[in-house]
């Protein structure tokens, strides 16, 4: 009986900490999964056409590069109950908040208007017109967040962020066609990657390329906001670690499996097949495929896109909200009507619609747009990652809770070589020529 009845307090206790898991759990996953939204999913499709996979071993660093800099986040909203956006204000002083919130406020409208391509891009894979999926997904991305409650804006978001996984399968058909090259080169790609061309400046445009949109300057903003509006506190910092370090998993796991699609299909084909964005790549998956499966390898492939552009759609324009929202002292929560807090719902809205729109005017610039967000957003990600630090290492602002030395020797580093990283991307783009880039190869 003694061992029966143990037995049923470890399975209740067991039980209780999953409850309090699965509570918990949510800022972490939508956060770093909605980071692979439509210009990741482009980013990493063209990355596997052009290299195969000998780009991989750059998620050994970014994935725990993620869940370091997102970790952070859980901290500083648990013990502040602040947003980022006014925990620089009010550390900093005006300057410093200032110049974050613009930076953060017009590197998100822009790319907004990214995700808006994305998705409309996915949908006319389905013969759906862009006038059409502008309106309903508008619609259908208000409607989520106006209903006045967090939970159920989570939820809808976490069932959304499964979608992602739809790459998954692909890349096990793809790794089946006949040009493709076994698992044990997927694997080199990890540790002995090949680069013939030697390290030339359209190699050093795509790793910044794939770092800027893996870790990003709104996702700190973000999940420091979601994490303050679902009411975390400093106890439940450990499941949050837990919820931030799966988010940093799926996010990794997924950009990997879509290189392998796109580089077993592409790169290894026989001859080579070149593309340019992910919407090209959904049509050119099709005639690879036998028995019908090139069909249905487009559909998950543009389910897959339209998904990643709608999460990014979501959590970029809700990060513009919660941050002028803190700053200006407005009620900015998602546990609010909208009566309650008419000018977050407003600045959501707006944002949205205006981004949205943007795509819709013939002729409207959308290569340059897409290539000024990865300039500008390069310029936002090292401040916010030094302002993250500094927070962390405030000993009357974060109690017990402040970095230990080993966390900072661990986040310095990244802050550096995001710094220096982002500077050459920056420098790449700007100036092409002086790194003998490719024109538009980060497209």
């Amino acid at each position: 009986m003694y061992w029966i009845s143990k037995a049923i307090h470890r399975f209740i206790r067991f039980k209780r900490r999953v409850a309090i898991v699965l509570a918990v759990v949510g800022p972490g996953i939508i956060t770093l999964v909605a980071d692979n939204d439509a210009g990741g999913i482009s980013t990493y499709a063209v990355t596997g056409s052009k290299y195969g996979f000998n780009l991989l071993w750059i998620f050994i660093f970014l994935i725990p590069a993620a869940y370091f800099i997102q970790e952070m986040t859980v901290r500083l909203g648990a013990v502040t109950k602040r947003g980022h956006a006014e925990a620089i204000f009010d550390s900093f002083g005006p300057f410093w908040g200032w110049f974050s919130l613009f930076d953060l406020a017009i590197v998100n409208w822009l790319t907004l208007i990214t995700e808006y391509i994305g998705m409309i891009a996915a949908m006319e894979l389905f013969a759906i017109p862009p006038i059409i999926t502008f309106v309903l997904v508008t619609l259908l991305l208000i409607g989520i967040t106006v209903t006045g409650s967090y939970w159920t804006f989570e939820k809808i978001t976490l069932l959304f962020c499964g979608f992602n996984l739809v790459y998954i399968p692909a890349a096990l058909w793809a790794m089946k066609l006949p040009d493709a090259p076994g698992w044990d080169q997927v694997l080199k790609g990890f540790y002995a990657p090949s680069f013939p061309g030697g390290f030339s400046g359209d190699l050093i445009f795509f790793i910044m390329a794939n770092i800027g949109t893996t870790i990003t300057g709104w996702q700190i903003f973000f999940q420091q906001s979601a994490v303050v509006d679902k009411g975390l506190e400093t106890h439940d910092v450990n499941f949050g670690r837990i919820d931030t370090l799966v988010g940093a998993i799926l996010t990794g796991v997924v950009a990997i499996f879509i290189i392998i699609t796109t580089a077993a299909a592409f790169h290894y084909h026989n001859p080579p097949i070149v593309i340019s964005d992910a919407k090209q790549t959904a049509e050119a998956l099709v005639p690879l495929f036998p028995y019908g499966r090139g069909e249905l390898a487009k559909r998950l492939f543009a389910i897959g896109l339209f998904d990643a552009g709608f999460l990014g759609a979501l959590c970029i324009s809700l990060t513009t909200s919660w941050s002028v929202g803190e700053v200006f002292g407005w009620a900015h929560s998602l546990n609010r009507k909208v009566k309650e807090a008419p000018w977050f719902y407003f600045i959501y809205i707006f944002g949205l619609v205006s981004a949205g729109a943007i795509t819709l005017i013939p002729g409207a610039p959308l290569i340059i747009i897409t290539m000024f967000v990865q300039v500008i957003a390069v310029t936002l990600l090292p401040s916010a990652l030094i302002f993250l630090g500094f927070l962390l290492n405030d000993k009357e602002l974060m109690g017990q809770y402040t970095n230990t030395r080993l966390q900072n020797f661990v986040n310095w580093s990244i802050i550096i070589i995001i710094f220096i990283m982002a500077t050459i991307f920056a420098l790449t783009v700007l100036f092409p020529e002086m790194f003998n880039v490719s024109p538009g190869a980060g497209l």
